[in-house]
């Protein structure tokens, strides 16, 4: 690999490991585990950047192989994880705000966990990852119908496993892409 290409992975890969960290954590539940999907989509992602640097879009292209290593990843172990509905070793005192935060998060996190693998994925990369229906079917392979149809699927049964997150309501913070419009003159 030429000092170009390396520099240009580098910059990529350190601009883009937090993301992809919380979309493998995210879709696996554990940090350790979202930490070895990372660096393993990463570490495929350099073997191959001279090619995946041209592509369109290359952030797609590396959260493809992440959903690859992560499905690989989960053919390989079929340990099946027992959520509980309390937290472990929680803590008896008052909670302050960052705690109550946390445990938000945690119980979205076990929400997520009990979506079907490719709802999670479309949970994560469309509203986690700020993908557009295009990208997150590029992502996974799959068509833009594919991609709404699971989101909604998915964000049903969210809304079951959390009743006090109303219908108009995500759970997850959603940002929602806006497609380019023309400039009108006034």
């Amino acid at each position: 690999m030429h000092d170009e290409d390396k520099s240009d992975f580098e910059q990529f890969m350190a601009a883009r490991w937090q993301p992809l960290v919380r979309a493998a954590y995210v879709l696996t539940g554990n940090q350790q585990d979202a930490e070895d999907i990372a660096q393993t989509a990463l570490t495929n992602a350099y073997s191959a950047w001279p090619r995946i640097r041209k592509a369109d879009d290359v952030t797609v292209y590396v959260h493809r192989i992440l959903i690859n290593v992560f499905r690989t990843a989960r053919r390989r172990r079929r340990v099946l994880e027992v959520l509980t509905s309390a937290v472990p070793e929680r803590r008896s005192t008052a909670a302050s705000a960052a705690s109550e935060s946390l445990h938000d998060r945690d119980e979205v996190a076990q929400a997520l966990a009990q979506l079907a693998p490719r709802q999670r994925a479309v949970i994560v990369l469309r509203y986690l990852e700020d993908l557009t229906e295009a990208q997150t079917a590029a992502v996974l392979g799959c068509s833009v119908g594919t991609v709404k149809s699971q989101a909604s699927k998915a964000l049903a049964k969210l809304r079951t496993l959390h009743p006090e997150v109303s219908p108009e309501v995500s759970p997850i913070p959603v940002r929602p892409h806006a497609e380019p419009r023309e400039q009108v003159a006034r």
